[in-house]
């Protein structure tokens, strides 16, 4: 096993290099031979997930691990362009939910480009890009005539044209990487900014057509996260519903009123905030998870129920330790990682706001 690089990784109060290299540690004791990144061994694997632990793997400079990550997505594609909704154990052939949620399936977008952006292999991309594509063309199908993405379709095909905000604001920030692969490749996609900029004004003008979570955190900062919402009208939204979702010290809720705080919910939110440029705070919500930490394995607990001061439920996964190493390296000036989570060569403005 290799050294991780973790001079971007040291942030005061959050992690030291030794810290941030048993993190990095950790996220590849789990990772199989064949480059899936379960939640945990013996725990499920789902497409997103999976890729946000490989692209902390690439922050962390382990760029073989995450390229393994990534050839897994593209062996293990449905000829559809999809991916199952999780796989026990990260076993391609041993699939524990058959439903294909689309924005597990658009994520590879923001992976790949990560990992180009990490590496510049021009290889890669070419290597990755008909997945992407497939996956990209896949997901569309599920638009709706209002501009936000049907949440899913069952085994037997059957679509759930409900919108998910939180999935339909992670949607759009991988459409517009999924364009920057495109303009990369010289291949524009006009269908695809036609689509992202549909999204985008749904998010941002028409709460209605999406189905209503707003007890959920990451219905309250996905929008500004998945790069919807921008400037003073995504400060606005965090500034909305700050005294909701955040515990001083602990972390940020998963839901209201719910006494649980969450790892994953909580680097999101500082990705977010960083983005907005309240650095910050953002590091104060950093530092304030680090009850989760366990020394041992180097992982993050899962969520932590502070009326019973209790670690619930007792997982150390993959992919809450991959959240807080990517907002880590945002705030350490990883280039990569700043460029696909602060909009950097991605496109913007693609719906005009007078859109009925």
């Amino acid at each position: 096993m290799t050294t991780p690089r973790t001079e971007h990784l040291v942030l005061p109060g959050v992690l030291t290099a030794e810290q941030a290299a048993a993190t990095v540690r950790g996220i590849l004791a789990v990772q199989r031979e064949d480059g899936a990144i379960p939640w945990f061994r013996g725990h499920h694997l789902d497409p997103w997930d999976h890729t946000e632990a490989a692209m902390a793997l690439d922050a962390a400079g382990e760029h073989e691990a995450a390229e393994r990550a990534y050839t897994w997505l593209a062996r293990h594609q449905n000829a559809d362009g999809s991916w199952y909704a999780a796989y026990a154990d990260g076993a391609h052939d041993d699939v524990t939910d058959r439903a294909r949620e689309s924005n597990f399936v658009a994520y590879i977008a923001v992976g790949v480009w990560h990992h180009y952006l990490s590496t510049g292999d021009d290889t890669f991309l070419d290597r990755m890009w008909p997945c992407v594509r497939a996956a990209v063309e896949w997901v569309l199908r599920l638009q709706q005539p209002g501009g936000q993405i049907g949440w899913r379709r069952d085994d037997d095909g059957t679509p759930t044209n409900d919108a998910l905000l939180t999935g339909s604001s992670s949607i759009h920030h991988a459409l517009r990487c999924a364009l920057a692969i495109a303009e990369q490749r010289e291949e524009p996609q006009p269908d695809w900014e036609l689509a992202a900029g549909a999204l985008r004004h749904a998010i941002r003008r028409h709460p209605e057509r999406f189905l209503d979570k707003n007890r959920y955190s990451m219905d309250w900062y996905y929008p500004v996260l998945g790069g919807a919402l921008t400037g003073a009208e995504a400060k606005a939204r965090i500034e909305e519903s700050w005294d909701s979702f955040v515990v001083p010290g602990l972390g940020v809720r998963c839901v209201v009123p719910n006494p649980w705080v969450t790892g994953g919910e909580s680097s999101e939110l500082a990705l977010a905030l960083w983005a907005v440029g309240e650095s910050d705070r953002a590091l104060e919500i950093l530092q304030s998870i680090q009850h989760l930490r366990d020394p041992e394995s180097g992982l993050y607990w899962t969520g932590y129920v502070f009326e019973d001061a209790a670690v619930w439920p007792r997982e150390l996964t993959t992919w809450t330790a991959g959240s807080l190493l990517l907002a880590v390296a945002a705030l350490g000036g990883h280039d990569a990682t700043c460029a696909v989570f602060g909009g950097e060569h991605l496109p913007t403005g693609l719906a005009p706001d007078c859109c009925a």
